[in-house]
Formats: C-alpha cells, sequence, structure tokens
C-alpha cells in the first residue's frame, strides 16, 4: 500500500487528515505535516523525512501538497528525488483525497499519480508533470570540442 504524507501550511494538513479518519477510521501509513510561519526549512525538511520513513513499507509514498513551489512541495520534492517510488503532488483537497483514498491499496505511485492528477482538474498537478513542462537544459554544443 502506498503511504501518504500531507503536507500543507498552517493547520490544512492535520484538517484533511481528521477529514479522511473520520470517514475511513484510523488511516495507516498516512501522516500530516503542517507548515506553520516561521518554521525553518530545516525543520520542515526533517518533519518531511520522518513521515516519509514512517509511511513507506516499500510499495511508495504518495505527498499530498497543497500549493506547488510552496515550502511544503520544495522540501517534499527534494525528499523524492532520494527515495524510489515517491511522487509529489500539489493542489489536494479534501474530496479529491477521499475519492483517492481506496485506490492506495491497488495503484503503483506512478499510476496513482496520474490518476489523481486526472481526477483533481486543472488545480491539481504533481512534481513529474511539472517536469514534463520543463525539460532539463540541454548544451546543444560542446564548448571542448575542437
Amino acid at each position: 500500500m502506498l503511504g501518504w504524507v500531507i503536507a500543507c501550511h498552517d493547520e490544512r494538513a492535520q484538517e484533511l487528515l481528521y477529514s479522511l479518519e473520520s470517514q475511513f477510521a484510523p488511516l495507516v501509513q498516512c501522516r500530516a505535516v503542517n507548515f506553520h510561519r516561521g518554521l525553518s526549512t530545516n525543520m520542515l525538511s526533517r518533519m518531511i523525512c520522518d513521515a516519509l520513513h514512517e509511511t513507506d513499507s516499500g510499495d511508495g509514498v504518495v505527498f499530498l501538497t497543497d500549493i506547488t513551489g510552496a515550502p511544503p512541495y520544495r522540501a517534499a520534492a527534494l525528499m523524492s528525488h532520494k527515495h524510489e517510488n515517491c511522487e509529489v503532488i500539489s493542489g489536494v483537497d479534501s474530496p479529491l483525497l477521499q475519492a483517492m483514498y481506496p485506490l492506495r491499496a491497488t495503484l503503483n505511485s506512478s499510476d496513482f499519480r496520474n490518476q489523481i492528477v486526472a481526477m483533481g482538474g486543472a488545480t491539481v498537478s504533481s512534481l513529474w508533470h511539472q517536469q514534463q513542462k520543463n525539460p532539463p537544459f540541454v548544451l546543444l554544443h560542446d564548448l571542448y570540442e575542437k
């Protein structure tokens, strides 16, 4: 089963987790990380790292964030590059997470990423989708070529 790390501003992550737990009972392999004003990016990274290790059973982890490019998203993106089968999603809300909850037991991380972005509409994206819009920089010539 995919682990979930919900990382959002203020109390939003905890509110999303409570909303899910009120519908589905306590969730295994799911943690909330709240990013409060004044929290250092180093501490946020540590909290996200701890949550990643608490939720990963080997099937992968999906980071669910509120805003593309914001500190929770950036910290999750950096963490995802160090671990296999990690995805970073932005723009999540309670109805979307409730609809996606049953799929975390049956989909792998990349299929889950594609499904949640398709279901979420224009406001939901992923790190992978953002990277497809902006491919990596490639030199068109070799400066040292003679």
